[in-house]
């Protein structure tokens, strides 16, 4: 995505507050570009204002489809503004975005700055596996993930005797009755967490049937999400 606005000499200084923004998925926002110049700057002083997606590759006049009807700036030349303004913006703007500020003849300063924009997205609610054996002895994975988040979140198992597992994998190793209980993971970011669960319940052996018989667990699965 580019865009342009055209509206004399001195050497132009351009910059962004801030290297990184962090806004929420579906928020209206204001990326902030500023300039100065040794030159004097009217309302008549040809300048051209350009912000580019540095993923994309793009002309100057064109503003990519995907950008069309959500995107424009907010300029004043005499007050070296440049800002521009992201509406709805989507998963698809985390991206870094140049503004580059040029006064036709001055090539000389510091004519780009870069900003990175992270569109925060709560986790979806994650899912629950079990991989593996459910036997005495045995070893059994508990897996859990969920398929959206931005940052990417990080994942914790509870059963109150367990580590947590910043992956959303926990490994169990020759699991015995003990092994039983409520196991919870919590998939989190810096916007919101979401939680899954999964009872493990080990049934009880009759007298006299240890030998050549298969434990069974009950698995049970639910869902919440925090808010």
């Amino acid at each position: 995505m580019s865009i342009t606005v055209l509206s004399g000499v001195g050497a132009v200084t351009v910059t962004i507050p801030q290297s990184q923004y962090e806004y929420a998925r579906g928020d209206n926002i204001t990326l902030p570009c500023s300039f100065t110049t040794t030159a004097s700057i009217t309302s008549q002083t040809l300048v051209v204002i350009t912000w580019s997606s540095l993923t994309q590759q793009t002309t100057i006049e064109e503003v990519d489809t995907n950008y069309k009807g959500r995107v424009s700036l907010d300029v004043d030349v005499t007050q070296g503004k440049a800002n521009l303004k992201l509406f709805s913006i989507s998963l698809a703007d985390n991206r870094n975005f140049q503004c580059r500020v040029q006064i036709p003849g001055d090539r000389r300063g510091k004519q780009t700055a870069i900003t990175n924009l992270v569109v925060l997205v709560a986790p979806s609610r994650p899912v629950c596996k079990i991989q593996g054996t459910a036997q005495y002895g045995q070893n059994l994975t508990l897996t859990c993930a969920s398929a959206e988040g931005s940052p990417t979140p990080t994942y914790s198992w509870k059963r109150y005797c367990e580590h947590n597992q910043p992956d959303g994998i926990l490994s169990l190793y020759n699991i015995s009755k003990g092994t039983s209980g409520l196991y919870v993971c919590t998939s989190q970011n810096k916007l919101n967490a979401a939680t899954c669960n999964l009872t493990i319940s080990l049934m009880p052996e009759r007298e006299g049937e240890r030998e050549g018989k298969k434990h069974v667990f009950l698995l049970r699965k639910s869902y919440r999400k925090l808010l």
